[in-house]
């Protein structure tokens, strides 16, 4: 049974692709993340005789902290950080309990840096894929990741000065790949293939590739992105309202995808 300062693989999965994400802390010995190089999304490795240098940053943050098992380690760390005034919780079976789960994980050695705020660059005044990329990042991979739009020529130049990762260009590793989008490139890279991130990269597709037959919402995300391109100038203010867009289609895509709206009621009879 679940403790009351842990949370199940099931209930961290729910949270994980969310605003109301926690912040997540790998506690795992060097040998035990050596034998699975892997992190769960949006995680982020720590030496547990390191934790309390976290204080400062995780002030005001929901945190959950795993181990191998989710034993001593998690359950010392979330204790320490609650010691500190944090509010903070353990996974239930750590590690071992989340792959069990069959839940996502994301190989470590495909991410462009270790720990958060990795910084990301692609073309400027962006529509679809420039959008929906930047918020499978921050959702799935990197929180707190940063993005820059630049004229499309300057891209690779910027990646290589600001060693930023490019995306959504021509020739970078995460982009359009045959009838696939970059959206699809990332999920595939990062294993995060799962069924609600592949319906809503159904969509996305259809919207940034003008084929609309494979998903009827595909003409609606059209028309949502271009208006967004046209009410905003910034492209970080438009990524912005893009987060919320894309949180809802994600919700849409897990939650209620099969939920149709008919009011009034029988009004084709």
């Amino acid at each position: 049974m679940t403790g009351f300062t842990q949370l199940s693989p099931a209930q961290l999965s729910r949270l994980i692709g969310t605003p109301a994400a926690p912040v997540l802390v790998d506690l795992r010995t060097d040998e035990d993340f050596a034998a699975d190089p892997r992190l769960i999304p949006t995680a982020f490795r720590c030496a547990h005789d390191r934790l309390a240098d976290l204080v400062p940053v995780l002030a005001g943050r929901n945190t959950v902290v795993y181990c191998q098992a989710g034993r001593k380690l998690s359950e010392g760390g979330a204790a320490l950080l609650r010691s500190h005034g944090l509010d903070a919780e353990s996974l239930d079976g750590g590690w071992q309990g989340w792959i069990a789960s069959g839940l996502s994980a994301v190989p470590a050695a495909v991410l462009p840096a270790p720990g958060r705020g990795t910084l990301w660059v692609t073309r400027h005044r962006p529509k679809i894929d420039r959008i929906a990329c930047p918020w499978l990042i921050r959702r799935f991979l990197d929180p707190e990741a940063r993005f820059l739009f630049v004229a499309p020529a300057e891209v690779s130049a910027v990646a290589d000065r600001f060693g930023a990762t490019p995306f959504d260009v021509e020739g970078a590793g995460f982009s359009h790949r045959g009838d696939r989008c970059s959206f699809d490139a990332l999920l595939d890279d990062f294993a995060l293939r799962s069924e609600a991130l592949d319906r809503l990269a159904l969509v996305v597709r259809g919207a940034d590739t003008d084929r609309h037959d494979l998903a009827p919402q595909a003409a609606g995300l059209l028309a949502v992105s271009v208006g967004l391109s046209r009410q905003f100038r910034d492209d970080l203010a438009q990524l912005e309202a893009g987060m919320v867009v894309y949180d809802a289609l994600y919700r849409w895509a897990r939650d209620g995808h099969d939920e149709g709206h008919d009011w009034p009621a029988g009004r084709g009879a």
